[in-house]
């Protein structure tokens, strides 16, 4: 068996290890990240996790019992992310111009910093530098205006309830939403950030302009939902689309005579549909480091999970996870430590699943799709294929 197929034996394997109980007051689960600092703490065994309530609020890792919650920021919240170098350390971005960074040790509901914008901006994603050294945020297009915000990220636990005015912006790459945002996994002053007008953007911010800083342009001819890093040294670069595609680029064959596009999928849906295994939506990604292969992760409305492998020959379906969630999941985070994943969804349940796992919580499947006021900035998935061909058993 090659590291790939046991690898995709173990992704198929996975099981529900623990179930979060829901909260009186239900509410999407929109995006999750974990701990992936090295010291050991308790801090390291947190899982972060945006609600559209909005609330950010904190679970224990292994137990995913609720630690606490943070309801200080106004206006919707855009995502989740800790820093990479300190495990106590969270932020969280708001679409209210206003990016915080929250101490997880603490349950006060006063960020330790707040990164300011410009009046204007509102925030629909953002990211942090491996480092921590910088944080990037992306804004919803106002008027004719879009931009990528940075801001000098040192410090932030030095200054309590500081505010931390931008060092600059990039406003003329993308001409509409800048939905996705991603700092390069080993490279601080390589981040690839993502819009509804289609383009896919690599920059290198070490440069002293936009101009200069813009090393790629790749077009998904779509809205882009989700992107990420993958490949040997992280040299290419992925996105799936609103209307449920899929993009895939080398950036390394930039200055070669080689083809930059590695695969291009109009509609994932009807590439990986069984007889019995239906694809309603893509959630994002997952680069598996040790087989050095990139997976997708989607799903059906009724909360079944597939996991999708990604070649330059098409997409195949790896496995399904059903029996978890009763809804669409829009959140995951992947472990490669325990080889363990973490879902989340609009049934307002959090999930950990972990290979041949059994589960041990009480808690049993709620069976509800719950209704919550999801801001309108939150896209819903389109589950029909419309005219597009349907599926052949």
């Amino acid at each position: 068996m090659t590291a790939v197929e046991k690898v995709e034996e173990q992704l198929a394997a996975l099981r529900i290890a623990r179930r979060c109980v829901p909260r009186q007051e239900p509410a999407y689960l929109l995006d999750i990240d974990t701990c992936r600092a090295s010291q050991a703490s308790s801090s390291s065994s947190l899982v972060a996790v945006s609600c559209s309530s909005p609330a950010l609020r904190l679970y224990h890792r292994d137990t995913l019992q609720l630690l606490r919650e943070y309801r200080a920021q106004p206006g919707a919240l855009s995502g989740v992310r800790f820093a990479r170098t300190c495990p106590s350390v969270v932020f969280s971005g708001c679409s209210q111009g206003t990016l915080q960074c929250w101490d997880a040790r603490s349950a006060s509901q006063k960020p330790v910093q707040v990164f300011s914008g410009y009046p204007s901006n509102v925030f629909i994603s953002f990211d942090v530098s491996c480092t921590d050294l910088i944080v990037c945020a992306g804004t919803e297009k106002v008027e004719k205006d879009t931009f990528l915000v940075f801001w000098d990220a040192r410090g932030v636990t030095d200054c309590a309830s500081a505010t931390k005015e931008p060092l600059g912006v990039y406003s003329e790459s993308h001409n509409d939403d800048i939905t996705k945002i991603c700092f390069h996994p080993i490279e601080p002053n390589l981040v690839v950030s993502g819009s509804t007008d289609g383009l896919v953007n690599v920059f290198d911010i070490n440069k002293d302009n936009e101009d200069d800083a813009l090393i790629s342009t790749c077009n998904s001819d779509s809205s882009v939902s989700s992107l990420g890093w993958s490949g040997e040294d992280y040299k290419q670069v992925y996105c799936t689309t609103h209307d449920e595609g899929f993009c895939w680029w080398d950036i390394a064959q930039l200055d070669t005579e080689e083809p930059i596009t590695l695969l291009h999928v109009l509609d994932a849906r009807e590439s990986v549909c069984t007889e019995n295994h239906h694809l309603h939506y893509l959630v994002g990604g997952l680069y598996h480091e040790k087989a050095q292969k990139l997976f997708l992760l989607g799903g059906t409305s009724t909360g079944d999970i597939h996991l999708i492998s990604c070649g330059t020959d098409g997409l195949g379906l790896v496995g399904s996870l059903c029996g978890g969630h009763s809804a669409t999941v829009r959140s995951f985070c992947w472990s490669p430590t325990d080889e363990s994943l973490l879902t989340g969804g609009e049934d307002a349940q959090l999930l950990l699943w972990k290979p041949g796992a059994v589960e041990r919580s009480l808690t049993k499947k709620a069976a509800l799709k719950i209704s919550s006021s999801v801001q309108k900035r939150v896209r819903v998935h389109n589950t029909s294929l419309k005219s597009r061909k349907k599926c052949s058993a």
